[in-house]
């Protein structure tokens, strides 16, 4: 089950209002690039793709928390029956299904990493999973960014970046612009896109 896209922007606007910051941007720039890319893959429904891509960090409603908002997002979305939302929530993180490939503080309970490694090991990742991964590391809070760019960017910011998760990423680029016949950044309006927050009646 999945919210309307309405009751996802209202989630997402609820969330920015108890921790406030550029995340909520980066991920309407995130849904932005997953709609477009599904529409061109033909097969993705690009409704569920933005909606998606909306809520793959909606965990950090709960505060500036690192590997904490996979475990927050995951449980607030099954909480409220949405099981998909709460499935990328959990999958956008571990592009090979590890949590080796998580980059930042392990700031979780034992309670909280028995959940990430437990549904961690019993979910099938499938082309939502993947391509939310993709549009997570080419979502900037101002726009799309270069791959490349935004992962040496979080080499330098925390140090390191795994080669496992790197490859990861140029792969599923060449994946989803493969399925395309496509340029991902032209695809996803890189030079031109600008993400706006929704006004909520």
């Amino acid at each position: 089950m999945l919210p309307t896209r309405k009751q996802a922007e209202q989630l997402l606007k609820e969330a920015e209002r108890c921790n406030p910051g550029q995340w909520g941007d980066h991920s309407r720039t995130a849904a932005h690039c997953a709609r477009n890319i599904a529409l061109k893959c033909g097969d993705l429904d690009p409704e569920k793709a933005y909606i998606l891509g909306l809520l793959h960090d909606i965990g950090r409603k709960f505060g500036a928390r690192h590997l904490g908002h996979v475990a927050d997002g995951y449980s607030y979305m099954q909480s409220l029956g949405y099981d998909e939302a709460a499935k990328i929530c959990l999958t956008h993180s571990f592009h090979n299904q590890s949590i080796r490939d998580y980059i930042g503080k392990a700031d979780t309970t034992a309670e909280e990493m028995k959940l990430i490694l437990d549904q961690l090991a019993a979910v099938e990742m499938d082309d939502y999973d993947r391509l939310i991964q993709l549009c997570d590391s080419l979502a900037g809070a101002d726009g799309v960014v270069n791959m490349e760019e935004r992962m040496e960017d979080v080499r330098r910011r925390y140090g390191s970046y795994p080669e496992d998760k790197w490859e990861k990423n140029l792969e599923l680029k060449k994946y989803f612009e493969d399925r395309m016949g496509k340029d991902v950044y032209t695809v996803v309006e890189k030079d031109t896109f600008r993400p706006r927050a929704v006004k909520i009646e």
